[in-house]
């Protein structure tokens, strides 16, 4: 089996295990990556997502090796973009094209390269190796970024800096990732998958309402105009404060989480 859930409390981490090929994914793999996040997504009990590459690679990009052997066959056949509102489309790699209602934060230890790096971009956060790098490498095989990649790129580093990092397909390490914010938080060697686990714990703990609530009006509101962005806000945000900020409010006027303690809340 390519993919895996373990599951710890509301932290679900969703393994994909196909080292041999550098987490590379192929048809089989894309589906049960995508068929995991939906099902993270959908159950009640799951807050936050951890997405991590078994072995030592986060994502080498999309198996071209599998995709070459079977030269006959379209490997995107099918894949062609949903817009008529029901279930979104699978991606080539999987999840990308899902808009999710829950955060996924990437554990990326080593490669996280062209669809991989596409993949990474798709989570909400990103925990990287000291180690780790990514890049568009898919640019020397005339491969397209097809999942998110000129998309989501631009909207976190920047217009120019993405374009540099597209057309010259080279490898951007951690450090670099970090500075230009392609990377949260740049963690020791071999502990992505820790750290990345225990800030999902972090982010668990909290009324999830909210958080999901905050989450998606980020997605929301990217690019719109300051009045309609804030009628966004307002209109997804409302009815949580309600439900879930009237409540916090007691519990603060009661004597919890004084003097910013995040630990009792």
């Amino acid at each position: 089996m390519s993919v895996r859930i373990e599951k710890s409390g509301p932290v679900w981490t969703v393994i994909h295990s196909r080292p041999e090929a550098r987490n590379a994914v192929d048809p089989e793999s894309a589906r049960a990556l995508y068929d995991a996040f939906l099902a993270f997504d959908a159950d009640p009990k799951a807050s936050v997502a951890v997405f991590w590459g078994e072995g030592g690679a986060f994502c080498a990009g999309y198996d071209l090796k599998s995709a070459s052997a079977d030269a006959a066959t379209d490997p995107f056949a099918g894949l062609e973009f949903n817009e008529d509102g029901s279930k979104p489309s699978r991606g080539p790699m999987g999840p990308s094209r899902l808009m999710l209602s829950k955060p996924v934060i990437a554990a990326i230890e080593g490669p996280a390269v062209a669809g991989g790096m596409e993949l990474a971009l798709w989570c909400d956060v990103r925990v990287m190796a000291e180690s780790a790098y990514m890049g568009v490498y898919c640019r020397r095989w005339g491969v397209p970024l097809i999942d998110g990649g000129t998309v989501r790129l631009p909207r976190l580093v920047g217009q120019g800096r993405a374009l540099e990092i597209i057309l010259t397909g080279r490898k951007v390490e951690a450090e670099e990732c970090g500075r230009i914010g392609l990377a949260e938080r740049i963690v020791r060697h071999g502990t992505a998958r820790r750290e990345a686990e225990a800030l999902a714990a972090e982010i668990a703990r909290f009324p999830q309402a909210c958080v999901r609530a905050d989450r998606m009006n980020v997605y929301l509101t990217h690019g719109l105009e300051v009045g309609d962005a804030l009628a966004v806000e307002w209109a997804t945000s409302a009815d949580v404060f309600r439900a879930e900020g009237l409540a916090g409010a007691t519990r603060f006027a009661s004597g919890k989480g004084r003097g910013g303690d995040f630990g009792d809340i």
